[in-house]
């Protein structure tokens, strides 16, 4: 199954009073690159969530970002450092003494306090369930999302190979008449310059032409990539790399075309073919 690497997903789920959000976004990438972002809270998670992704999810640049807001219902939403108010009150009777005029301050402005908020405890291993069956819910998703991009991408790249063996066969039959036509225009030009031309001389010349004009082998490379790359599309598992390497190869056949070629039909087939071909590389930088 051919996969995408751009893709996005996302899941919400209720875990203890919070409402928690889990957004997985993902981009071409070489390797499996996986950044998770998390509240200072939820920290504790990114290992388990690391593990979760990269065994699903085999190449690309993975995002998992979290974040979680707790239930309106829920009227105790923090708790009171005691020890904290009380140090910060002794605290402030002795700076009080020092002072000529006694400055009073509300209970509000005790709360914005740099401590003396704390977070409610929360129960890890229930939290930590319930938020890997929210990722994976996302990753469900995400795949969900790679592989349908994914079987889009598979449906342009063989309709360009169906392109490429067009012009590889339009390529295939215009040889010998170029050879033909490349063959009559010397014999022509030999008679105009020479009045007993040597025949045995030229039909060496002839064999050691055609065999640098001969683009024959590169053709049937070309055709054995475009059959190789119709192939590994069929295959179920990550197959990015082995095309981005089968499109170097296709490539380096097609510059090798367009340098032998000596007439304008093939260079123009040579043209062609670059021009899918780099199609191709540019929509398989995004296979996984």
């Amino acid at each position: 199954m051919i996969k995408s690497m751009t893709a996005f997903a996302n899941s919400e789920a209720q875990i203890d009073g919070l409402s928690i959000n889990c957004e997985l976004r993902s981009v071409n990438h070489r390797y499996c690159d996986i950044s998770v972002k998390l509240p200072e809270s939820l920290r504790f998670l990114e290992v388990d969530l690391r593990k979760i992704i990269s065994t699903q999810i085999k190449r690309g640049k993975i995002e998992c970002s979290l974040n979680y807001k707790k239930h309106q219902q829920n009227t105790q939403l923090f708790k009171i450092n005691t020890h904290a108010v009380d140090d910060l009150l002794k605290s402030t009777t002795k700076i009080e003494a020092l002072m000529a005029i006694s400055n009073s301050f509300s209970a509000l402005d005790v709360l914005v306090f740099p401590g003396i908020q704390q977070e409610l405890d929360i129960n890890q291993d229930s939290l930590k369930s319930g938020v890997n069956e929210l990722v994976q819910s996302a990753i469900i998703k995400i795949l969900d999302a790679r592989e349908r991009e994914g079987t889009q991408l598979k449906k342009l790249l063989e309709q360009r190979c169906q392109k490429i063996s067009y012009y590889v066969l339009l390529a295939e039959q215009r040889i010998p008449k170029v050879l033909d036509l490349i063959r009559n225009k010397m014999i022509e030009r030999i008679k105009e310059l020479v009045t007993e031309p040597n025949f045995d001389r030229f039909e060496q010349e002839m064999v050691f032409m055609m065999q640098k004009l001969d683009v024959s082998e590169e053709l049937e490379r070309l055709e054995a990539h475009t059959i190789e790359v119709n192939r590994v599309l069929q295959q179920q598992d990550p197959v990015g790399r082995r095309l981005d390497f089968l499109m170097q190869e296709m490539n380096r056949e097609a510059n090798t075309l367009g340098s032998k070629s000596a007439d304008k039909e093939i260079t123009q087939v040579s043209i062609e073919l670059k021009v899918l071909i780099e199609q191709m590389r540019e929509q398989i930088q995004n296979i996984e």
